[in-house]
C-alpha cells in the first residue's frame, strides 16, 4: 500500500511543466503539498510548502512567530477544448495563480474573534472577495514587486493583508503564485525544481 507522501510524489512527478520553489537561499524545511487536476486527471497546478507548517492563525498560540512561505505553480494554459470535445476549459492566467495563493492563505487564517460556528460564513466571504482581487491584479489593492525566477527578475504582483501577504506572476509556460506570514516576501527568490526529492 502507498503512503499519502507517494501518492502526492506520483501526482507531481506526472505534471506536465515543471514546478518551481524557493530557490538555494532558503536553507529551511521543504515539503510537498497537494495538487489539482483535471477532471481527465491532467495535473493543472500543485504547492511545495517552505518553513514552518502552516497552522489556523488563532489556534495555535504564538502563530505571529510562524514563518512559512508556500508557492504555487500553475501550468500555462489558453481556453482549449475538453478531451472529449463536449466543452471549454478555463485558460489560466496570473490571475489564476493569485486566486490559489489568496485561497491557499485563507485556509490557514481564523480570526480569534471569530465564533468557530461562523467560520464559514467568513470563510466564503473572504474567498469571494480573493477572487475579485485575483481578477483584478492592476487595481489598487496591488503593487509591483520584481523578484528573482531562475535569477532572472520577473515582475510579480503583490499584496499584503492582516493574515500575510500574496503575490503572482509568470514565467515561462507557467504562473507563479506564493503566499507566506512571518517571512519577508521582498527577499524571495524562485527557481525551478530540479529534484521533488528535496521535498520528500
Amino acid at each position: 500500500m502507498k503512503t499519502t507522501s507517494q501518492v502526492e510524489a506520483e501526482g507531481f512527478l506526472r505534471a506536465p511543466f515543471a514546478w518551481y520553489g524557493l530557490d538555494e537561499a532558503f536553507t529551511g524545511p521543504r515539503r510537498l503539498m497537494q495538487i489539482g487536476t483535471a477532471a481527465d486527471g491532467t495535473v493543472q497546478h500543485g504547492s511545495v510548502g517552505h518553513g514552518d507548517e502552516p497552522s489556523i492563525k488563532s489556534e495555535t498560540a504564538g502563530t505571529e512567530k510562524e514563518r512559512f512561505a508556500v508557492v504555487v505553480t500553475v501550468a500555462a494554459n489558453p481556453v482549449r477544448r475538453t478531451g472529449d470535445g463536449t466543452g471549454v476549459l478555463d485558460a489560466t492566467t496570473v490571475s489564476s495563480a493569485a486566486w490559489l495563493a489568496g485561497s491557499g492563505l485563507l485556509a490557514h487564517t481564523w480570526p480569534a474573534s471569530l465564533d468557530h460556528a461562523l467560520r464559514d460564513h467568513w470563510l466564503d466571504q473572504q474567498t469571494e472577495t480573493a477572487f475579485e482581487l485575483a481578477d483584478d491584479l492592476d487595481g489598487p489593492a496591488w503593487t509591483a514587486l520584481s523578484l528573482p525566477v531562475d535569477g532572472v527578475p520577473v515582475p510579480f504582483h503583490y499584496r499584503e493583508s492582516e493574515f500575510g501577504w500574496v503575490l503572482a506572476g509568470s514565467a515561462g509556460d507557467v504562473h507563479i503564485g506564493a503566499y507566506g506570514r512571518g517571512m519577508s516576501a521582498y527577499g524571495l527568490g524562485f527557481a525551478q525544481i530540479k529534484d521533488l526529492g528535496a521535498y520528500a
